[in-house]
């Protein structure tokens, strides 16, 4: 398991998303996502769902965190919520699961622990936790996480927000968690990056800037609008 970890060491992951709504959903656009992610240098994937995950793994011999993005009318959680989707992630061949580890109530009562106690007892798998706030962190270390990521900043009523990636989390991170910190959300050029490791992340996910065109047009096309 420390071997998955370390290949992730000072370097890059991208995440290979895409919502129903968007052109590139269906499994050969995310495909080649990946191979053009895999070919620029990316030393592992994070992926959504189970039957891209299985799909992936079938091509490519690289780490995967993978998480299952359910809403629950009960919960604002929705990044692998419960233990269904830990279970039905943790099959698919991802060797990371990724899971909200946000202070919130999750959906039908369930508890992070409980979550977390699935990952790694049942399935033996390693943990990643998705936060929004240090506190969050400081949480998340305490009941045993394997990676944090900062993926959640910003993305909460009550975390930092912003269009910058939320630096000072990160550094308030790394100086008083002694596990991984994953720089996650809102990188949009490799500058922002350098800065993340300069501090200390372990590594860093990066994935509209990446994998998102249509995100990337507009905000070109956001100076064409302003000027």
């Amino acid at each position: 398991m420390n071997s998955i970890i370390e290949k992730l060491k000072n370097n890059l992951i991208v995440s290979c998303q895409a919502s129903d709504d968007e052109p590139l959903y269906n499994p050969e656009a995310l495909l080649a996502m990946a191979r053009a992610s895999i070919q620029g240098g990316a030393v592992a994937l994070r992926l959504n769902t189970p039957l891209p995950i299985r799909y992936m793994k079938s091509f490519f011999d690289i780490p995967v965190i993978g998480l299952y993005k359910a809403i629950y009318p009960d919960s604002d959680v929705y990044i692998t919520p419960t233990i269904k989707e830990v279970d039905a992630i943790a099959v698919s061949g991802a060797e990371i699961i990724a899971v909200d580890a946000t202070l919130r109530d999750r959906p039908n009562g369930e508890k992070l622990e409980n979550i977390l106690k699935r990952i790694k007892e049942k399935h033996n798998l390693l943990s990643m936790a998705d936060i929004s706030t240090y506190e969050e962190g400081v949480n998340a270390f305490e009941l045993g996480f394997d990676l944090i990521g900062t993926t959640l900043s910003g993305y909460t009523k009550y975390s930092t927000q912003g269009e910058k990636p939320d630096f000072e989390l990160l550094e308030k991170l790394v100086k008083n968690i002694n596990i991984p910190i994953i720089m996650e959300g809102k990188i949009w050029n490799p500058d922002e990056m350098k800065i993340a490791l300069d501090l200390g992340a372990y590594a860093v996910v990066i994935g509209s800037s990446i994998t998102r065109p249509q995100l990337i047009t507009k905000r070109f096309k956001q100076i064409i609008n302003n000027s």
